[in-house]
């Protein structure tokens, strides 16, 4: 038989009688929308609460069973909103009062949208068999256009994000992100389908079991993956280790302080270099500087000198000035007797921080934004994976761990280590720091490969390629890590998928979107004949 969350359709007998007997329903869904939101945003990090998830999402599936599409975007908007605005709340301490509150607050409502869009297209398939695993297809399906829109793609917050340790994590290595987000929904959608069914039935029958072994498939999967994922080395082993300047909690007033960010950045490398020399940590066959610890315009002796006098190679995270004038943020690998060689280009830039997306609009909510203010430039993808320390290095850049693409094409490039400079300094002490390296922890099981974090004020880390974070760093101190990391040449099924696994369960959401109008719309024509029949009679 068939397991469903929903309940009898509004205007029906019995809907009518539960009504009366509760004529504020609505507010109870409403604030029970509301709680799930947010339990939702605690199942993130910092916080070890991945379990909180799928409680969260049973929370909005009990709100929406029985809804019709207008309710069912509204509690799923309910829901967004409340996830949204406190996960975002480092938008405050990036952009500061220049900005105000607008871009935090719309980037909420925005994306609120979206989980609103979704509540409303899940009432739609409540009714088709295996509903739980249909209205996971199309709350984890509508994360794609997510990163699309707005402003370019804002992928943060995923369902995956929330789980960089825990039962469903090993399904990164299968089908990335999408599959270990689809594995939460479909548990918490297939809790409420049990609660339902114990409530309804006194013993138990076929649809209790079904509701169960659906409730229970996505995790016994992905404990059951664990042992398969691969930590050991396959083509050797390399010290690796990450410079942490620090800098001022100033938010985006930070673009101003250049020079203070390399000259910290290059007196944390010479505190290393002597660490190195007094045989107090190992000698690294790499060293990472952060996202944009420096600014690159042409020859530099002293970085030249300080890469010399490591005697290894380097990766440089540095503004790189263009023929024309406008900047890249790059990652340049430094050799210790050639210099400056190839070089990364950032691809997905940060919005308002990078470049002002809907200037027009902007500006008017913006005072200071003007013709002065100049938009980066983003790379094409050229070096995503280069060659460094005998190996191959891939290379993402801080808001790309968001996105699938970046590490993927490193990896499908022969990276056999990924390294994400990074400069969170712009957002204080709020949670943004812990939210990324999440990311970035997912990153390692996804791909099975270690993960070197190296940030400008925190959180450094080296992840191991199953999601441990073995060594890192605090926030706004200047320290270095230094660390041994295994190299992995083996590609895991999720490489080999590619975006056919993201893309494959839209096509399937959209189908069972299909499907569920279809039964719909029997059904209303169903009950117009026997109404009509009746009357006849």
């Amino acid at each position: 038989m068939a397991v469903t969350v929903a309940e009898p359709e509004p205007g029906t007998p019995h809907q009518s009688a539960r009504t009366r007997r509760f004529p504020r329903a609505w507010l109870l869904r409403t604030l029970a929308a509301l709680g799930s939101g947010f339990a939702y945003y605690l199942s993130f990090a910092p916080r070890p609460l991945w379990w909180l998830a799928p409680l969260a999402f049973a929370g909005l599936a009990l709100v929406l069973r029985g809804r019709r599409f207008r309710a069912g975007f509204g509690y799923g908007f309910a829901f967004g909103l409340t996830f949204f605005l406190p996960l975002l709340t480092w938008l405050l301490d990036f952009l500061g009062p220049d900005f105000g509150p607008w871009p935090w607050l719309g980037l909420s409502f925005a994306l609120a949208l979206y989980h609103g869009l979704a509540g409303g297209l899940i009432t739609l398939v409540s009714r088709l068999p295996a509903a739980p695993l249909w209205a996971a297809l199309v709350f984890v399906a509508l994360e794609t256009p997510r990163a699309w829109f707005p402003f370019g793609g804002f992928p943060w917050g995923r369902v995956a994000f929330s789980q960089p340790e825990g039962a469903f994590l090993p399904l990164a290595s299968i089908g990335g992100a999408p599959l270990v987000g689809l594995a939460v929904v479909a548990t918490g959608f297939g809790l409420a389908a049990l609660a339902a069914r114990l409530r309804q039935a006194r013993k138990a029958t076929r649809p209790v079991v079904f509701a169960a072994l659906g409730t229970l498939l996505p995790v016994v999967a992905g404990l059951a993956l664990w042992p398969s994922i691969g930590t050991g080395a396959q083509d050797g082993e390399r010290t690796v280790a990450t410079v942490q300047g620090n800098a001022p909690d100033i938010g985006l007033a930070l673009q101003g302080e250049r020079t203070l960010l390399r000259r910290n950045t290059l007196a944390e490398s010479e505190r290393l270099l002597a660490a190195i020399q007094a045989g107090k940590v190992p000698k690294p066959d790499l060293v990472v500087w952060p996202e944009s610890a420096t600014t690159v315009t042409g020859p530099d002796p002293q970085v030249d000198r300080l890469v010399t006098n490591f005697g290894v190679p380097a990766l440089i995270g540095a503004l790189y000035a263009l023929p024309d004038g406008h900047l890249q943020n790059s990652v340049i690998t430094w050799d210790p007797r050639t210099g400056p060689g190839p070089r990364y280009a950032k691809q997905q830039l940060v919005p308002f921080g990078e470049y002002v997306p809907a200037r027009k609009v902007a500006e008017l909510v913006t005072p200071f934004l003007d013709s002065e203010t100049v938009d980066m430039v983003p790379g094409d993808g050229t070096n995503q994976a280069m060659a460094a320390a005998g190996t191959k290095i891939g290379v993402f850049v801080c808001y790309e761990a968001a996105f699938d693409y970046p590490a993927r094409d490193a990896v499908r490039d022969g990276a056999e280590l990924l390294v994400v400079p990074t400069n969170n300094a712009w957002y204080g002490r709020s949670e943004m720091s812990y939210q990324q390296l999440a990311m970035s922890r997912l990153r390692a099981v996804e791909h099975g490969r270690a993960v070197v974090v190296s940030a400008v004020s925190g959180v450094s880390a080296i992840v191991a390629p199953d999601g441990t974070v073995t060594s890192s760093t605090g926030l706004f101190t200047a320290d270095s890590l230094v660390g041994r990391v295994p190299l992995r040449t083996q590609t895991t099924l999720s490489d080999q998928l590619g975006a056919w696994t993201e893309y494959g369960l839209l096509a399937l959401a959209i189908a069972g979107v299909a499907g569920g109008l279809v039964l719909r719309f029997r059904t209303r024509r169903g009950s117009a004949g026997t109404a009509a029949g009746e009357a006849a009679d």
